[in-house]
């Protein structure tokens, strides 16, 4: 299935009526008779709080482990698959020599693995650091773009697809880190389980810069809290872009990466769920990246997800209803939407409502539950032992501190929502910037 052919006025469109809807649905308790505002607020509650509380229970890291399956030990090369690496690299030079040196150390045949950087137009040291590696490490092969060449990283990545002949593809950013023995467990979980993606955890390197960076260090453990329980409790996992196994049969069947998306990752998700593609989810070992260390950075960044999420509800949305997804799928994508994408933007226009009017918001249960549901996801995933980087211990003052800065996206969702529902979009690669 190839990507889908959305125009732009078409999505401004969907936007516009999503966010009428929102902006109805957050007024409408406001002239409900009195003692029944509440209503809407504390059944969602109860509802999508069920849901949310179940998929954070249904978390377990055990249920995903591969410390038995870390050998090779008496498999003949000729039966394992051939891996290639892909890296779409722009302006990347404080961190591309470690990465390549990282893939040198991979526990696997040398015959069987490949790595691919597409140089995208990089216009620091990245080509000439290249141009220096590949003289040391034959594996490596690079490939250059223009840097407006357009399609984003989805374009870089569709440049390698083409090259590439290796049954699985490890798609990593540039500032990846990964051990050593990674392939020796992540190949045979995924075959073994039959998966046609694994998606690593990922993990930040520099949680100790500083607070902004251990929060978010949390918050990536609460998402691959949420994710397999969302997974354990009969719904979907999403790929996040960085250190996701992708089975390259899978990714041609879907037409290879959407060049008319922000998010790659999030658009693929949906193309292999509507194929009916298993994508499974690993707690260790983890990907560990770099989280960024400014305000603006985290926004610019959060404002790009925050785009690419909603813009794959909207265009797959017929195909998402059909019958290619199961009950239990649908129920989990809804219950999903409705948290992340539809909830920040009622709250908002509930609260300007409720300031004017002098009455209580009406949906204050609903965002109380969501709010303390998520404090439980960062205390599931931030306890216990771990690999790769340390995760920041839970405790009340930063589980505190962790769901107000959950806040953000209830600035963020409702601002892209009026962006995408008014603006024209440009496709550009805004890069997060990487200092090793």
């Amino acid at each position: 299935m190839a990507a889908l052919a959305v125009t732009e006025d078409h999505r401004r469109r969907q936007t516009a009526f999503f966010l009428i809807a929102c902006c109805c649905a957050g007024a409408a308790p406001q002239w409900a008779e009195a003692g029944k505002s509440l209503l809407p607020g504390i059944t969602l509650a109860f509802f999508l709080g069920g849901f949310a509380l179940r998929t954070v229970l249904s978390h377990n890291k055990n249920s995903y482990d591969t410390s038995n399956l870390i050998s090779f030990e008496g498999i003949n090369n000729e039966n394992l698959p051939v891996v290639d690496v892909l890296v779409a690299a722009r302006d990347e030079e404080n961190v591309i020599n470690r990465l390549v040196q990282m893939i040198r150390n991979i526990q696997y045949p040398t015959e069987k693995l490949n790595l691919w950087i597409i140089d995208d137009g990089s216009k620091d040291r990245t080509g000439e650091i290249l141009n220096e590696l590949k003289k040391k490490f034959p594996q490596l092969h690079v490939l250059n773009r223009k840097r407006n060449a357009g399609g984003g990283k989805s374009g870089a990545l569709n440049l390698a697809l083409k090259a590439t002949q290796g049954e699985w593809l490890l798609v990593l950013d540039a500032d990846a880190q990964i051990q050593e023995d990674i392939l020796k467990r992540l190949i045979p979980y995924a075959e073994n389980g039959k998966w046609d993606a694994i998606q690593l955890r990922k993990a930040v390197v520099n949680s100790d810069k500083s607070k902004l960076t251990q929060l978010q260090a949390m918050e990536m453990a609460m998402d691959a809290v949420i994710q397999q329980g969302r997974l354990n409790s009969g719904g979907i996992v999403e790929l996040r872009g960085n250190g996701q196994l992708l089975k390259r049969r899978i990714v041609e069947k879907c037409g290879g990466f959407n060049e008319k998306t922000v998010t790659d990752d999030l658009d693929l998700s949906f193309r292999f769920l509507v194929n009916k593609a298993r994508i499974g989810i690993l707690w260790d070992p983890p990907v560990q990246e770099e989280a960024v260390e400014t305000i603006s950075a985290l926004w610019r960044q959060r404002q790009r997800w925050a785009e690419g999420g909603l813009q794959r509800f909207l265009d797959y949305w017929p195909q998402l209803i059909s019958n290619k997804l199961n009950i239990h799928q649908k129920t989990d994508l809804t219950c999903f939407f409705l948290l992340q994408y539809a909830l920040p933007v009622i709250s908002i226009v509930d609260i300007i409502i409720s300031s004017i009017t002098h009455t209580i918001p009406s949906y204050f249960p609903l965002s109380i539950v969501a709010f303390s549901i998520s404090g439980l996801a960062y205390w599931q995933g931030c306890r216990g032992e771990s690999e790769g980087p340390n995760i920041p211990k839970p405790n009340p003052i930063r589980i505190m501190l962790a769901v107000l800065y959950l806040t953000h996206w209830f600035i963020i969702i409702p601002w892209v929502t009026i962006k995408m529902s008014l603006l024209p979009k440009k496709l550009i690669w805004v890069k997060t910037s990487h200092h090793g």
